[in-house]
């Protein structure tokens, strides 16, 4: 009896000749066999012994101890600046994002042009143009001239700047999400309102979170341009010790180092959120 089609052996390899290997590349991840010193974070050690020899300059040194007392008090509005600013901007750039995905030709028309201004024209220009032209004009014509404080300026201006970038960041994570996903949620009756709300929303947001962490981190040093509108914030205060005691190399020894501290705290805390919001990612060692 001749075998039948699915029991016949197929073609098997010429003499010699190994198989081809169809496994799944491992590109950008390395083997768990790889050596401890190979995925050990060299950096963090790095980092950390920079850190530690400011901190001992600052411990021990008058001048450095000096600088730093009087420049820390700036600390909380620059946090709370960074704050406000990325919250308003995430707000921003996800409607914005929505409108850079919408059938409406207005809408993605719009959001293109606000995208296109805020990335055509330098941070600090904008700051300026935002703080000392936008929103005094918006504030006389609601009939409340001069009621907005320079800090509110300020946050109004990183946020509108930042609000373009994350929508571009939005944007791609929205069309990130898998055709079928919503073509499955259109099927169980959903309106396009709704798909966009119960199951491209989700997926997205989970997708785009190291951007806005990225995104947060700039922020934060980006603070330090708010000084040119007299926010006493971090670099304003280190600007205004060392013009009045020309310790300029303290001030900005001091400065760097709370900058710094503040960004390998936040890059450290990024990944376990990032975890968080995915915790059925696997995979190799990055």
């Amino acid at each position: 009896m001749t075998a039948s089609r699915r029991d016949r052996p197929g073609p098997s390899a010429p003499h010699g000749d190994t198989p081809p290997d169809v496994r799944a590349p491992t590109w950008g991840r390395r083997q768990d066999t790889s050596p401890w010193y190979d995925s050990f974070p060299w950096w963090m050690v790095l980092v950390g012994l920079i850190l530690a020899w400011m901190g001992a300059l600052i411990i021990w040194d008058e001048g450095y101890n000096t600088a730093f007392d009087r420049i820390i008090p700036g600390l909380w509005l620059t946090i709370r600046a960074t704050l406000w600013s990325f919250f308003i901007a995430c707000a921003i750039g996800l409607v914005v994002g929505l409108a850079r995905t919408s059938r409406s030709v207005i809408a993605r028309n719009l959001a293109r042009t606000y995208v296109e201004f805020i990335r055509g024209i330098p941070i600090l220009v904008l700051i300026f143009t935002i703080a000392l032209v936008v929103v005094p004009e918006v504030s006389d014509a609601l009939g409340r001239p001069n009621s907005i404080s320079p800090e509110w300026r300020a946050i109004s201006a990183l946020a509108l700047i930042y609000g373009g970038y994350i929508a571009e960041i939005f944007r791609a994570g929205i069309q990130a999400v898998d055709r079928g996903q919503i073509e499955a949620g259109r099927s169980l009756g959903l309106t396009r309102r709704q798909t966009t709300r119960s199951v491209v929303l989700p997926q997205a947001i989970r997708a785009v979170v190291p951007p806005l962490g990225n995104d947060f981190i700039a922020i934060l040093k980006d603070t330090s341009l708010l000084s040119v509108l007299g926010v006493l914030e971090l670099t304003l205060r280190a600007r205004q010790y060392a013009s009045g005691s020309f310790k300029f190399r303290d001030s900005d020894l001091a400065l760097s180092f709370i900058y710094l501290s503040l960004t390998v705290v936040l890059s450290l805390m990024l990944p376990m959120v990032e975890k968080r919001l995915n915790p059925d990612q696997q995979g190799g060692r990055p």
